[in-house]
């Protein structure tokens, strides 16, 4: 009797072991089975979320990286485009500007500019030479005020024609040139009484009556302006001229 309930015994406490153990594993795999599960959800949210983010914000930076290059690309080629276009009308503008000057000017108008110029440094020239070489005091003053006056109109004709596109001589005519020839082999009172008569009188004739012709023809209204300025200083010196040269030959007659 005791064995058997020794037995009893034994056997029941071997199936609540057993019952207990299963209940043990079987709680321990479903909990594995939470952890893992729970674990790869996490880390499939995670891998997600930060793919995601880095997608994201490597396609923004890219755009805002890629977008102010742009611009400012197209904004220095729009600027660089817009200075160029400026540049060539500008060139184009100046060009045509000293084109329609020259192109304008008639043949007759370019040789009433280079009959001034030759006029006025023919003055100039002679003028000097008087300083140089006459002892009369009237001469002397005569000769100063043809440098001043002359050597002024010079340079007003000069402007002009390269304003206009008119290349002017640097030497005088074949006629002027003869001229200062013969006072250069005078003195004396021949020499004051040749370039009064010569150049005082005969040359501010003709310088005048050309004058007058091109106030009157020309067709640039530039080329006649300043045609009708030089007449009334040309107009002056003739007078003058003329006064001394009456002057003198009053004196000689009287003699």
């Amino acid at each position: 009797m005791q064995k058997n309930q020794v037995v009893k015994k034994m056997l029941a406490v071997g199936a609540f072991a057993a019952m207990f153990s299963a209940f043990g594993v079987q709680a321990q795999t479903s909990g594995q089975s939470a952890t893992s599960q729970s674990n790869m959800t996490g880390k499939t949210s995670a891998d997600g979320t930060v793919n995601n983010t880095s997608s994201q914000g490597m396609e923004d930076r890219s755009g805002q990286m890629a977008n102010p290059g742009s611009q400012g690309t197209s904004r220095a080629q729009g600027a660089k485009s817009h200075t160029a276009v400026q540049s060539t009308s500008g060139s184009s503008g100046a060009a045509g500007a000293t084109g329609s000057g020259a192109a304008k000017l008639s043949a007759a108008d370019k040789k009433a500019l280079t009959d001034m110029a030759i006029a006025n440094m023919a003055e100039v020239e002679t003028g000097k030479l008087a300083l140089s070489k006459s002892q009369n005091a009237e001469v002397k003053t005569f000769a100063q005020q043809m440098i001043d006056d002359h050597g002024k109109a010079l340079t007003e004709v000069q402007s002009l024609a390269q304003t206009k596109g008119v290349t002017l001589p640097t030497e005088l005519d074949a006629k002027h040139k003869a001229i200062s020839a013969k006072l250069e082999k005078l003195s004396g009172e021949a020499f004051d009484r040749e370039y009064m008569k010569t150049v005082g009188v005969t040359d501010h004739k003709q310088t005048h009556s050309k004058l007058q012709q091109g106030s009157k023809s020309a067709k640039d209204p530039d080329v006649k302006a300043l045609a009708t300025k030089m007449m009334p200083t040309v107009e002056q010196h003739l007078k003058a001229a003329q006064q001394m040269t009456s002057h003198k030959s009053g004196t000689t007659s009287g003699k």
